[in-house]
């Protein structure tokens, strides 16, 4: 008899996706996504970024000069990663999307995308949305195309830790191993 998958080992994890009101809730709650291109030499490059999601379309932001904006006008295809690390969501959560990416330095644009930005960060919005306001602002948006990944380690026995009996818990930052307490 085969057993059930997450019980024996962490093979085979395709059936311990995030379902539609898990994605929204995780999108809704994180405040962070990992921006994945291809650099100028083609390697694959990410970066952090804060994002804002609207009706189903991500938006990040940067100045024109950065290396992750400027690719994309050699290769608008990009990947973003959003998971559940450093927010209240029980479990590991993670969605991966394969994106277009598009470019705004229109004015209209910049002005719609700021304040609901901020807000979405919290702190002094107004205060936030000057001091990004800046002279080579651009606002890139992000179309999803595809979903390449998505785990939600709460639907695993143990919540995937081994342990059939305990339920979800919280991300928790590990300690560090022996060899760097040395």
């Amino acid at each position: 008899m085969t057993p059930e998958p997450g019980t024996e080992n962490v093979e085979k994890l395709a059936t311990f996706t995030l379902d539609e009101a898990a994605r929204s809730e995780l999108v809704r709650t994180a405040s962070e996504l990992t921006f994945v291109f291809h650099n100028a030499a083609g390697w694959p490059t990410a970066v952090v970024m804060s994002f804002l999601e609207h009706e189903g379309t991500f938006y990040v932001t940067a100045t024109s000069q950065r290396a992750h904006v400027r690719s994309l006008a050699a290769d608008p295809r990009v990947s973003i990663v959003i998971s559940n690390a450093g927010t209240e969501l029980l479990g590991r959560q993670m969605l991966s999307l394969r994106c277009l990416a598009f470019v705004h330095t229109d004015r209209e644009t910049i002005e719609w995308f700021l304040p609901l930005f901020t807000r979405k960060l919290g702190g002094k919005s107004e205060a936030f949305a000057a001091l990004l306001d800046s002279e080579n602002r651009v606002v890139v948006e992000l179309r999803p195309v595809g979903v390449t990944a998505s785990h939600d380690s709460r639907r695993m026995p143990g919540d995937g830790r081994g342990d059939p009996d305990s339920g979800p818990r919280r991300n928790v930052r590990a300690a560090s191993p022996p060899s760097a307490q040395r």
